[in-house]
């Protein structure tokens, strides 16, 4: 079973979390009020992105960071359907709202508009902890159009950090004050269970590769088998990182029965402990993460990217599968 590393994780992730830019600088005085913790306006992320055997390209540890003046609106809304152990099976539904809401704004409720937050500068950013290739243990990164990450000729090797070591982000300040969020570093991620099959009636034994050291980290497991036709549901677990996690048969038979289509896949992360501060607008967090996706079968399901990949006479369709 291919495994890939998925580089893409990092800018949906960052794109969730803030879709409108900004670094110009507030005339206004530093804002040194703190808000609510449940509301989060940033994230500095640093990924493990794994060498990709079927490419070619080598491994790398990528750094990526933005805040912004408030959370970003969802386009979709997510209703636990069953729960069953350690994982939750969920259904999307997108709302209606009868005046578009433009580019600068999503439609969260009926009739409802909520804007995009705008991203603000948190003056230079200091990294430690975090390696480059050139040797050393740490950088700054200042803020192009709204965007936190390595300067140019700054580049990390895989992994840039050791399992245990600490790492930190420290922000000077700028719209919002100073802050410093800390967490320690992980060791790569490896699934470890292959030729996973989601059919009804079966339970899902997930597998990876244990931890060397105990700091505290968890694993985020996300099963999408519809996403390339539009995602009827999804399955997430989160779990201590033990090794493994079975996925109960029931939820896995409400996820194909809800509906499936091209490229199946399993998502699984490695995280540290999450390093969080406060600021005027939320919560800004630290994430070390390492995470990778596999394909995954689903009997019945043929996935393609063209005609060339279908046999008797079905053809490729729009969401990926051979009919």
């Amino acid at each position: 079973m291919y495994t890939k590393s998925i580089p893409h994780l990092l800018c949906g992730a960052l794109l969730l979390l803030t879709s409108a830019c900004s670094d110009s600088a507030s005339s206004t005085p530093m804002d040194t009020s703190v808000g609510d913790p449940n509301t989060l306006v940033g994230t500095f992320q640093v990924s493990l992105v794994a060498p990709d055997s079927a490419t070619g390209v080598a491994g790398y540890t990528a750094v990526i960071g933005k805040v912004t003046d408030g959370a970003t609106p969802s386009q979709l809304i997510w209703t636990e359907s069953q729960r069953a152990g350690l994982c939750v099976l969920s259904k999307p539904s997108v709302p209606f709202c009868n005046t578009p809401c433009g580019g600068s704004a999503v439609c969260v409720a009926e009739n409802t508009c909520k804007a995009y937050p705008s991203a603000k500068s948190v003056g230079t950013v200091s990294v430690s902890g975090v390696k480059t290739t050139a040797g050393a243990t740490s950088f700054s990164m200042d803020p192009v159009s709204g965007n936190y990450q390595p300067p140019a000729g700054v580049s990390l090797p895989y992994p840039a950090f050791s399992e245990g070591a600490a790492i930190s982000v420290s922000a000077a300040g700028g719209v919002y004050a100073p802050f410093s969020l800390q967490t320690v570093g992980i060791s790569p991620l490896q699934i470890t269970s292959q030729n996973l099959q989601v059919a009804t009636g079966q339970d899902l034994r997930v597998t990876w590769s244990s931890p060397t050291q105990s700091v505290g980290s968890k694993i985020y497991i996300k099963l999408d088998i519809s996403h390339h036709g539009g995602t009827k549901g999804m399955i997430e677990c989160t779990s201590d990182d033990t090794g493994s996690l079975t996925i109960a048969s029931s939820l896995v038979t409400e996820l194909v029965n809800l509906g499936t289509a091209g490229f199946p896949s399993i998502i699984v992360t490695r995280k540290a402990p999450v390093g969080s501060a406060l600021i005027a607008p939320g919560r800004v967090d630290l994430v070390v993460q390492s995470s990778l996706e596999q394909y995954v079968t689903v009997p019945g399901v043929t996935s393609c990217n063209s005609n060339a990949d279908c046999l008797g006479g079905t053809t490729c369709q729009s969401d990926l599968t051979c009919k």
